[in-house]
């Protein structure tokens, strides 16, 4: 179970979802706007998973929130899952873009956004939140080089600030060289199968994923029809 951040004004649906992690064993923070959770940000105080709204009162909203914590050192891994009543294709893109992890829209089911912060904390090393743990080997190929055991990305030795979405859909590719992965394949590695989760959607993390790598964007290759593969001979 992990420490969750909830960023929700209204309180109904604060206190609902509060309420159903809390039984699920989770520890759970609330924030009924992004100001107030900045305040735990600049504590120091870590999360494994945060849910947030777009819409919020004060200075921040939900999706600028998330866009700055993607540039902090120690948040821009943690799970960000956006729960909000936009549901446009040009929301969800622009959720996703901001650094989002998964996107949920109101209403929503109390059940699928339960499978939702499962497959999220599936996908963290145990203890993410206090213990770093080993998740393999550094990874090198050209300008590019993958620590996962630090969850560390550096292009020509800048570091590169990834969503754990992208950073799981670079080491999927990356450990496979040469092998083409189909964006189902994609899904079923990163939300989990039971999981609606469009090729779009897919579509949008790679495009993501590639403007941030910069120069070495051009390792994921595009199989049209199909789906995408890590430059061939890489390992």
């Amino acid at each position: 179970m992990g420490k969750i951040l909830i960023i929700e004004d209204e309180q109904d649906i604060r206190d609902l979802i509060s309420f159903q992690l809390k039984a699920e064993g989770h520890q759970v923070t609330a924030a009924e706007s992004a100001d107030k959770a900045v305040g735990h940000i600049e504590r120091g105080e870590m999360f494994d998973l945060m849910l947030v709204d777009w819409m919020l009162p004060g200075v921040l909203s939900g999706l600028e929130f998330t866009r700055k914590l993607r540039q902090i050192k120690n948040y821009k891994e943690v799970p960000v899952i956006m729960v909000t009543a936009l549901t446009q294709p040009e929301n969800i893109v622009a959720g996703l873009d901001a650094g989002a992890d998964d996107y949920i829209t109101k209403p929503f089911d109390l059940e699928v956004l339960q499978a939702r912060v499962r497959v999220q904390m599936r996908a963290l090393p145990q203890n993410s939140s206090s213990t770093p743990q080993s998740m393999g080997s550094i990874f090198e190929c050209e300008e590019l080089k993958v620590d996962k055991a630090k969850v560390r990305v550096t292009v020509a030795d800048e570091e590169i600030a990834l969503t754990s979405t992208e950073f799981k859909i670079l080491t999927i590719l990356a450990e496979k060289p040469g092998h083409v992965f189909t964006r189902t394949q994609l899904i079923s590695n990163i939300q989990g199968e039971n999981i609606h989760v469009t090729g779009r959607t897919v579509d949008t993390h790679i495009a993501g994923l590639r403007k941030k790598l910069a120069s070495a964007g051009r390792l994921i290759e595009t199989i049209r029809g199909i789906g995408y593969r890590f430059k061939d001979g890489a390992a």
